[in-house]
């Protein structure tokens, strides 16, 4: 299936997107339809909580999480052990999954009660800042693939756009720029690293009582993962283990997150276009049944979920027909790919954005 884009973007992915002069209205044409689908998705109950299905999801998860960590101490200091390595990275990253989606209000019914779960399953087990990561990833929400206003491709050493002010780009830039389809897989071993980085580095910058009690739950958690393994492992192992667990755990996140916006059209800074132009224009669903949906976290319907970010994980299947009428009426493109051909996608778009000279180059770089 070829992606495709609503009226106003170009059909290349490998051209940096933005919406035309006639998409510019004070009000969208797709606006209405949007309400109208928004009622009648709450009328469905669809946007309402599915305690059972998280009470499970959340049980079996945590009880495969400390399984594994069993498996790992009844190996002992072997290399036998190192084989458990990967499906804790897997753990970790499905962690992630029920941390995005408390952090979209999804699994309880306060956002305080959400927001310690988050705590629990992002700072506690897995290490990850979830204070960092809400913020963050709300502002990816509300201008998504937007220039200068989403954080996702805003983040990392991207070559400045043509009319930018001050110089171009610098060596390393350009040369990441250059490389960046070859390099985009290899880059993915560095995202559970860059995430600690950055969910620290604003902690240090806020200095303030919650930040403490979140530094205080990463060093808990830094502390019990670093007890255990070198417990069980001599160092050269432990060393081994960290670096092929990390290295799972960043490569899942990677490869369950990069399909859902790589490759597609980029908006314009300011541009004017209603939410629902903005969410679906801009997202890529992937093709796939329940094991689909259990692999990416619910990520696969990514159309779906931007358009409704607080509705329960298993209730967006149930909604995607809706959702696809909808967009066929308003005019605006579905975009739905298998896994590989996704990828596909995102490699050949990154590879014609390595192509363009250097000044050009606005594509960021993976992760």
């Amino acid at each position: 299936m070829t992606t495709r884009t609503a009226p106003g973007l170009p059909a290349r992915q490998s051209d940096r997107a933005s919406f035309a002069h006639g998409s510019d209205v004070a009000i969208d044409p797709s606006t209405a339809g949007y309400r109208a689908l928004a009622l009648q998705v709450r009328a469905m109950g669809l946007l309402d909580r599915r305690p059972g299905y998280y009470r499970l999801k959340i049980a079996l998860t945590i009880f495969v999480f400390f399984a594994g960590w069993a498996l790992f101490v009844m190996a002992g200091d072997s290399w036998t052990a190192i084989a458990v390595a990967p499906l804790m990275g897997m753990m970790f990253t499905q962690l992630g999954f029920i941390g995005h989606d408390a952090g979209h209000n999804q699994v309880l019914r306060t956002r305080r009660r959400n927001r310690l779960l988050g705590f629990a399953v992002g700072n506690v087990l897995t290490g990850l800042s979830f204070g960092w990561w809400v913020p963050k990833h709300n502002a990816h929400h509300a201008h998504p693939n937007e220039l200068g206003r989403d954080p996702d491709i805003g983040e990392g050493p991207a070559a400045p756009s043509p009319d930018a002010p001050g110089k171009g780009p610098g060596p390393l830039a350009s040369w990441l720029a250059r490389w960046q389809a070859p390099l985009f897989f290899p880059l993915m071993l560095l995202r559970s690293s860059g995430m600690h980085v950055l969910g620290i580095q604003r902690l240090a910058r806020r200095r303030d009582r919650a930040a403490a009690v979140e530094a205080s739950l990463i060093v808990l958690h830094a502390a019990l993962y670093l007890t255990v393994v070198l417990w069980v492992l001599s160092p050269l192992k432990a060393l081994a283990f960290v670096a092929l667990q990390q290295g799972v755990f960043s490569v899942y996140l990677g490869i369950s997150f990069a399909p859902n916006h790589k490759g597609m059209p980029v908006i314009e800074s300011g541009t004017a276009a209603g939410f629902a132009r903005r969410q679906v224009v801009t997202a890529r669903n992937i093709r796939g049944g329940p094991l689909t949906t259990f692999m990416l976290g619910g990520l696969n319907y990514q159309i779906e979920h931007h358009l409704f970010p607080s509705m329960p994980r298993p209730n967006l299947r149930r909604v995607q027909g809706l959702v696809r009428e909808f967009c066929a009426a308003a005019g605006l493109g579905y975009s739905e790919e298998s896994f590989v051909e996704s990828f596909r996608q995102i490699t050949r778009h990154l590879s014609d954005a390595g192509r363009r000279p250097a000044a050009a180059l606005t594509d960021p770089p993976p992760g």
